[in-house]
C-alpha cells in the first residue's frame, strides 16, 4: 500500500483499518469485495475467502472456483447476523472494539 497502489482507488478494508487504508490516498466503501481493475480488495476474514474464491474464478473458470468452494466446504452459516457495522448492534460494536 505504501506505493502508491491505491492511491485514488475505490477499496475495502476491515472497518478497524479504515483510517489506515485512506491514510494511503483509497476511497474506502464498506463492500465486502471491490475489485479495481487489476487491484482487488476485501474486508475481512470471510469477505477474504469469498475474495479468493472470485480470484479462482478470473484464474481459471466458474467451474473450478465453484469445485474449490465445494473442496473447501465453504459454505457459510453464521449463527449470527453481526457480522459488519452496519448490522451490529452498538453492544456488539463496542465490545468488538475492546477485543480488537
Amino acid at each position: 500500500m505504501a506505493a502508491g497502489l491505491l492511491r485514488g482507488l475505490t477499496a475495502t478494508t476491515h472497518w478497524g483499518a479504515v483510517a489506515t487504508l485512506e491514510s494511503y490516498g483509497a476511497v474506502y466503501t464498506a463492500e465486502r469485495v471491490v475489485r479495481q481493475g487489476r487491484v482487488i480488495t476485501s474486508a475481512g476474514v470471510s469477505s477474504g475467502i469469498d475474495m479468493a474464491v472470485g480470484l479462482a474464478a478470473l484464474l481459471t473458470d466458474d467451474l473450478t472456483a465453484q469445485a474449490i468452494q465445494l473442496y473447501t466446504e465453504y459454505d457459510p452459516e453464521p449463527p449470527f447476523d453481526a457480522g459488519s457495522v452496519a448490522k451490529a448492534s452498538p453492544e456488539v460494536l463496542r465490545r468488538a472494539r475492546a477485543l480488537g
